[in-house]
């Protein structure tokens, strides 16, 4: 039978913490959700242009949004599994592109909160201090208003639900030579517009999403825009089709004290800037060593299907923290799992079998030449553990249209890096998810 319900402490307000709050409760137990800043949203949460004391960290600003951010996944895809993201007044839409600005999804999540009326569950502007093991009794939580002194209250829960996001501790490249460098590095995290780099030469490193979004939007202004990408060969030196003052390189070599930065091909520019969109690091401040988890070249370590650390499963959980995924409706079966293994409704296997799945999935990771980084890295797999997650739960598989929806975007960012988001060929397939979602939108209404 399950058990009684169940006083949980869930770290975030984002889209992984609402998951959280809304299957927690579904699930009969009582979750109190702790969010530093003043309203739910999480990296969608956009915060405007600030003088950073660091650029390269992640003080100075709480959301890695810049200004013009649109979506690089349809809104069909995206939402959670039965509160569907369609332009509509339910959801609070003004912007109704299929791939829309940020703050359209924040409107989004406004609206699965207000629907689920999960706001009175969050203690606004409240930062989790620390999260300390009590055998026997639960685990305090110390929590503490933001602008307040002191250790904080203290409070004791059943268990841990860690939702605290993976966009907020910046991972910086090394390049030699460049602490005698001249001139100005920054982190994407703390981009927002590209006019203050007017006139000037920016380099880029990166080749993720934020990387192409970022270089395109300062090429707007810049005098010269080199994205430095290692993983072009070494030879890599092209200038990019439709812009005559946009490059591509393979990685810096070096940097050197006279302002110019050499690339692995030997080419050399003089630099105004070098903007690292590199990618984040797993940080869990608040987490001491009775959580039993530590963080080795980002990967979270041990973690029973990057959910549960065996050693103090259940009473420990993290949402959200795959990538290469579609978020919302991972972090909605992930926390469907997490609640019903709480609840005693689904049973985990022993602590020792856990053990042995993940370092299982490690030799498997090994034997494909995967690096150890890209451990929550789901890009091969995403839909295999979806539909996992789902048959834990007695829950439908992921459904096909998304699947094929997923796979054509991909396709059609490869061939339209510059139009995907305005031109696409799968309408068929928005009509199916569009029928599929009249079973949930007289709910929403």
């Amino acid at each position: 039978m399950p058990s009684a319900s169940l006083r949980l402490a869930v770290v975030g307000a984002g889209a992984a913490g609402l998951a959280a709050a809304r299957e927690l409760r579904r699930e009969g137990h009582a979750p109190v959700v702790f969010e530093r800043a003043a309203a739910v949203g999480g990296t969608w949460l956009y915060t405007p242009p600030a003088t950073a004391a660091d650029p390269l960290g992640a003080a100075a600003t709480h959301s890695s949004l810049y200004a013009s951010l649109r979506t690089n996944l349809p809104r069909e895809v995206m939402g959670f599994l039965d509160f569907p993201f369609v332009a509509s007044a339910a959801t609070g839409s003004a912007d109704p592109r299929r791939f829309p600005g940020h703050e359209e999804v924040l409107r989004y999540l406004e609206a699965f909160a207000r629907r689920f009326d999960l706001l009175p569950l969050v203690r606004f502007e409240t930062e989790v201090l620390r999260v300390r093991r009590e055998p026997g009794v639960g685990w305090a939580v110390a929590s503490r208003k933001l602008g307040e002194k002191g250790s904080g209250e203290e409070e004791v829960y059943d268990a841990v639900v860690v939702c605290n996001g993976h966009y907020t501790e910046p991972r910086v490249a090394t390049i030699p030579g460049v602490h005698t460098w001249p001139g100005k590095q920054m982190h994407s995290h703390n981009y927002r517009e590209p006019e203050p780099f007017l006139d000037q030469v920016v380099i880029i490193i990166g080749a993720s999403a934020s990387a192409v979004d970022i270089s395109r939007d300062v090429a707007s202004v810049a005098k010269e825009v080199h994205i430095a990408d290692r993983s072009a060969p070494a030879s890599t030196n092209q200038k990019q089709p439709g812009y005559d003052n946009l490059w591509l390189h393979s990685m810096i070599d070096r940097a050197q004290d006279d302002g110019s930065v050499v690339f692995r091909d030997g080419s050399l520019i003089k630099a105004d800037v070098i903007m690292h969109c590199t990618g984040y690091l797993y940080d869990f401040p608040f987490l001491g060593d009775d959580s039993t988890i530590n963080v080795d070249d980002n990967r979270v370590d041990p973690l029973y299907k990057h959910v549960f650390p065996p050693e103090v499963a259940p009473q420990l959980s993290f949402i959200g923290l795959p990538w290469k995924v579609i978020p919302f409706p991972l972090f909605e079966l992930q926390s469907k799992w997490v609640a019903g293994v709480l609840s005693g409704r689904i049973e985990l296997p022993s602590k020792e079998e856990m053990m042995e799945d993940v370092k299982a999935f490690y030799l498997n990771l090994e034997a494909l030449g995967w690096p150890k980084r890209y451990t929550h890295n789901f890009s091969n797999y995403q839909f295999e553990y979806d539909d996992w997650l789902a048959e834990q739960c007695g829950y439908p598989p992921i459904e096909e249209w998304r699947k094929l929806m997923y796979a054509a975007t991909t396709k059609n960012k490869a061939a339209r890096p510059e139009s995907y988001r305005d031109e696409w060929d799968d309408d068929h397939l928005a009509i199916e998810a569009n029928e599929d979602f009249k079973k949930y939108l007289k709910s929403v209404s």
